[in-house]
């Protein structure tokens, strides 16, 4: 095999990088509900005006990793936030620091953005990520705890009509 290699994805990428994709979220636990097909990956990554930025490694016309980010443009001190979504090698590629290449193609983008910081979640558990992440620099954030809504809380939510003076209520988010 060839010395692997990181890129930006191009659209002929998208049929190789589904199955990596649904590798990661059997990993993570949410293969029932992966949703994601070419046509939406190619609408979301590959568009006029994509709403992510994906990072391949590859070698022999294989690809072996993949890392996507999206950019929060406005934040408080007026540079963006690179999240980064996903950071996934398969398995039979581990131990080539791929992982590495991969987030240091996304610290790279990012700081061409102007970006201020890099941030990301890791699934609980999962003391290899961590390690991982802790080795290149990265630390657990104390500050804050991430919060999910799901769908038929968000639709509750969004049919909710308060009945008296809601402002009064209303704490700062």
């Amino acid at each position: 095999m060839l010395s692997p290699y990181v890129r930006e994805a191009r659209a002929e990428d998208v049929p190789a990088l589904l199955p990596l994709m649904r590798e990661l979220a059997r990993f993570e636990d949410y293969l029932e509900d992966f949703a994601v097909d070419e046509v939406q990956l190619m609408a979301r990554a590959f568009a006029a005006e994509p709403q992510c930025r994906i990072f391949v490694a590859e070698a022999s016309d294989r690809l072996l990793g993949y890392a996507v980010t999206q950019e929060l443009t406005f934040t408080y001190d007026l540079r963006p936030t690179v999240r980064l979504k996903e950071l996934y090698v398969a398995p039979d590629a581990r131990c080539q620091r791929l992982g590495e290449q991969l987030l240091a193609a996304v610290a790279r983008w990012a700081k061409a953005r102007g970006a201020g910081r890099l941030k990301w979640d890791v699934l609980a558990g999962n003391q290899k990520a961590e390690r991982f992440y802790q080795r290149l620099g990265g630390h657990p954030d104390a500050k804050w705890i991430a919060y999910t809504m799901d769908h038929s809380a968000m639709t509750a939510l969004a049919e909710y009509h308060c009945e008296t003076d809601c402002s009064a209520n209303a704490a700062p988010a």
